[in-house]
């Protein structure tokens, strides 16, 4: 039997029991949840960055299809399949100048005899969803289908998007719509990633409900249970999680390790942990379940440790985050990337900036590269201190030539927001400036964070500028934003300025379909 997790106290003997837990020397193997929509990553190209820039730089959104075209056509540049791929993820943040760059590759000389390869074609439809374009997504699987490259990624890519958006009922139809592009009815594996995009997306009903109807066509397996009982503990159902594993375990399958870890993180992740006696109820159950997994002879793993340790940082528990960290590494376990950051998390928050640090270089003396959300965990610190010196030194140390470790689309947002709320808009202005380098952004949240501190501070012009530009890129606005804007127009007495910002508007939703719905703002009185 595993022995009792430390609690709140600190005390020698509660550390015993940590180094005691801390006795597997390997993670379990185990088949993890499906991956088999994933996109190529981000490959090092400095030809694929520099043409992205180009492209973002001079893109004319009256014209979309023209800085591609005459880019490939008149700059004389060679592109190949892998170049082309890498530059279009590169552009997932501007779905219109995708498009346009993938409808000039198909002219290009260099795809005379063949077509662009299928991760063109899905990296398109990716961005199309992640604008809501959906109608123009669906010319572009018409276009793959007709070039050979439509596959079952480029309609699980297509379904995911839909949920995202929160329209399952077409991602289920676009599953379906499947064999009538690639030519077979969808596989087991296939749709077990459809229930697996359904429930990452909090849509655990709607994947019950699928999994219901064609259990009889598809064979219920561990990872289809797996992901179920994932489904229902990200809701905080853990009666319905429970009744599928019940079921699961009925039917002759298993539970694996994944499957425990899914129900330890439900029972450490959802919990309210204060004060202390919620957190030591937190612990027990975590405790039991350990057990349970003892009984049936499977050993925690890595992420185990990791979860346990996130409770820990919740519970803003320092001492019991270090306790347990180095009695791991001192049993041989490896901490992982999402290990660290649980523990930076941790200090951060409970203001050890120093130990922190330290730790983080520990970090990469032990060869584990930091993520985007590791600094994140500073960013955020400093941010609530209002420390600009510290966020912008550990900015610069982030973007510098040769950093491992580049700002993600959160960092930027992060910081964004921080200097907003200082009105610091030169600062804004150059983080702005370095994100469209990057190619990392922007998204719908940095438009709206710009456009709503913009409105505050009463710059009108600059709101309407990125307000225009938003919408010409693609992002639906949302309704709060629409409100906040017009509303300061009217104040402002820029009425005019507002119709012409609205006529736009109703072009991208008469241009891009019923996805751009119109909102009804009612005539605001001064």
């Amino acid at each position: 039997m595993p022995p009792p997790l430390p609690a709140a106290g600190g005390s020698a003997a509660r550390a015993a029991a940590v180094r005691l837990l801390c006795t597997a020397t390997s993670p379990a193997d185990a088949t993890s949840l499906p991956h088999l929509l994933a996109l190529p990553p981000v490959a090092p190209s400095p030809a694929a960055d520099e043409l992205a820039r180009l492209l973002l730089a001079h893109h004319n959104p009256f014209h979309p299809a023209e800085s591609p075209l005459q880019l490939l056509s008149g700059g004389g540049v060679s592109l190949s399949g892998d170049l082309l791929v890498q530059i279009l993820i590169r552009l997932r943040g501007a779905s219109k100048l995708a498009l346009s760059l993938l409808h000039a590759a198909r002219l290009h000389p260099c795809f005379a005899s063949t077509r662009p390869p299928a991760d063109a074609y899905d990296a398109v439809v990716d961005a199309l969803g992640r604008a809501r374009q959906f109608d123009a997504a669906w010319r572009v699987v018409v276009d793959a289908s007709a070039d050979g490259a439509a596959s079952p990624r480029t309609f699980a890519v297509l379904a995911r998007r839909y949920v995202a958006a929160g329209m399952t009922r077409q991602a289920i139809r676009a599953f379906d719509d499947m064999e009538a592009f690639v030519g077979r009815e969808p596989d087991a594996g296939e749709f077990a990633t459809l229930l697996d995009t359904l429930c990452k997306y909090k849509y655990p009903k709607v994947a019950t409900e699928i999994f219901n109807k064609r259990k009889y066509k598809y064979e219920p397996n561990e990872k289809m249970y797996t992901i179920l009982i994932y489904g229902w503990c990200k809701v905080n159902r853990s009666d319905m999680a429970h009744k599928f594993l019940k079921d699961m375990i009925g039917h002759g399958i298993e539970p694996n390790i994944v499957t425990y870890n899914i129900l330890l993180n439900s029972i450490c992740r959802h919990a309210s942990l204060h004060p202390d006696n919620r957190f030591d109820k937190t612990v027990q159950a975590a405790e039991g379940l350990l057990k349970e997994m003892h009984d049936k002879r499977i050993e925690p793993d890595v992420t185990s440790y990791s979860i346990i340790l996130h409770v820990y940082s919740r519970a803003h528990k320092p001492e019991l985050c270090l306790c347990m960290f180095h009695s791991m590494k001192e049993r041989g376990i490896c901490p992982t990337v999402a290990t660290y950051t649980s523990v930076i998390k941790c200090l951060a928050s409970c203001g050890r900036l120093e130990d922190a640090e330290t730790l983080l270089d520990e970090m990469v003396a032990e060869g584990v590269c930091p993520s985007p959300a590791t600094y994140n965990c500073f960013f955020k610190e400093y941010r609530g201190r209002k420390d600009v010196s510290g966020a912008l030194q550990l900015y610069n140390k982030m973007k510098a030539p040769g950093s491992p470790t580049a700002p993600d689309i959160h960092t930027y947002n992060i910081l964004l927001g921080m200097f907003i709320k200082l009105d610091r808009y030169g600062t804004v202005m150059e983080i702005w400036s370095n994100m469209f380098e990057s190619t990392v952004g922007p998204d719908l949240d940095s438009y709206t964070l710009l456009i709503h501190g913009f409105c505050n501070s009463k710059k009108w012009r600059e709101a309407c500028q990125f307000f225009m530009e938003m919408i010409e890129k693609g992002f639906l606005p949302q309704k709060i934003t629409f409100e906040t804007l017009y509303r300061g127009l009217i104040q402002a007495d820029m009425l005019r300025t507002w119709r012409r910002l609205k006529r736009r508007v109703d072009e991208e939703a008469a241009k891009f379909g019923d996805e751009f719905k119109l909102y009804h703002i009612k005539p605001y009185k001064r």
